[in-house]
């Protein structure tokens, strides 16, 4: 989305414009090879082939289509347009929240601004904000029309990865403290927004084994974030299938837990894309004292088959269902 916004003032570059082909006229348009030398020759991409990623990446996220629906990005005199421009960009609600994020921090970034310096047990975060007062001031501004409207707000931006509380909890209507995860207002190279969007992962505290890295394991741990800090996160070395989970035989066990939230949530990150799994866990949440580690598949979640929904719709039924959570996981065989 963000290369996206970015890449939208090739409008004034006269990049994108009609185009007349085989007698027809296209507008709005650009050229592939014509994109792809200006993403090099202005520094946004290392080199041709990265530049061609990035395009790929646009297109699979529904940014940019070509003009007679090829599926591929090609280093060629081929015609693309973005949907923005044609009306058949796609507003689903990932998209809507994302854009409802990005002039949410436009506006708190103004004067008397709620984003500050501020100290939670003892560490210091910058532009941080207490949930209760980004609910206040959505309720200030006409942003929302109740407190637990607002509270659906702010939970619909920390599940879309726009703002984030620094120990991953869950967002409460409390004196926490949040930041945006995204500077709307930093331009970064377009390369650098690929990298990230491959990256996709929080970089939260996660519990993990030495046999998370064995050969056999489905898991693979590896370092969290760029700047090479100290956490880890563990990810799926392998994509396994529903079926496979529940095959005679699979060298998986069932556990059902019951897992007693409290002020903080629940304290555990699920990701991926149908099953999902447990990602993190925090050593001293109600997740931890219930039994639930990583590298558990969840299976149900109070009675409801999950098996076949992603980590968003999961984490979403967690935090709008009763502070009580029951969950039938799939744990690996030692």
């Amino acid at each position: 989305m963000i290369a996206g916004e970015q890449l939208l003032r090739l409008h004034d570059g006269k990049l994108i414009k009609d185009r007349r082909y085989h007698l027809r006229t296209y507008p709005n348009c650009f050229v592939a090879q014509e994109l792809i030398d200006w993403l090099v020759s202005h520094k946004e991409t290392p080199d041709r082939a990265t530049a061609v990623c990035l395009l790929q990446h646009l297109m699979d996220h529904d940014i940019i289509h070509h003009c007679d629906k090829r599926p591929v990005i090609k280093d060629a005199k081929l015609l693309y347009r973005f949907r923005k421009d044609d009306g058949t960009f796609p507003f689903n609600t990932e998209v809507k929240v994302f854009i409802w994020g990005q002039r949410l921090y436009g506006l708190i970034g103004d004067k008397n601004s709620i984003l500050k310096l501020r100290e939670e047990h003892g560490v210091a975060y910058q532009r941080s904000f207490p949930g209760c007062q980004l609910i206040d001031w959505l309720l200030q501004n006409g942003e929302a029309e109740s407190r637990r409207r607002g509270l659906e707000l702010c939970r619909a931006l920390q599940e879309h990865g726009i703002i984030q509380h620094a120990k991953k909890h869950n967002f409460f209507d409390s004196g926490l403290l949040y930041q945006f995860c995204i500077n709307f207002r930093r331009r970064r190279r377009l390369s650098e927004l690929l990298n990230e969007g491959e990256q996709d992962v929080d970089e939260g505290v996660a519990v993990w084994t030495q046999e998370d890295n064995h050969p056999e394991s489905p898991f693979v741990l590896r370092k969290s974030g760029p700047q090479g800090g100290n956490g880890a996160f563990l990810s799926l070395r392998r994509t396994f299938t529903c079926e496979e989970l529940l095959a005679p035989g699979s060298p998986f066990i069932k556990k059902v837990l019951t897992v007693m939230g409290d002020v903080l949530g629940w304290g555990f990150v699920v990701r991926g894309q149908a099953p999902c799994y447990v990602q993190a866990v925090d050593p001293g949440s109600p997740a931890a004292a219930a039994g639930v580690k990583v590298r558990q598949f969840v299976c149900q979640v109070n009675g409801q088959c999950v098996l076949y929904l992603d980590y968003r719709t999961v984490s979403r039924m967690v935090m709008t269902g009763t502070r009580t959570v029951v969950l039938d996981l799939m744990e690996p065989l030692e």
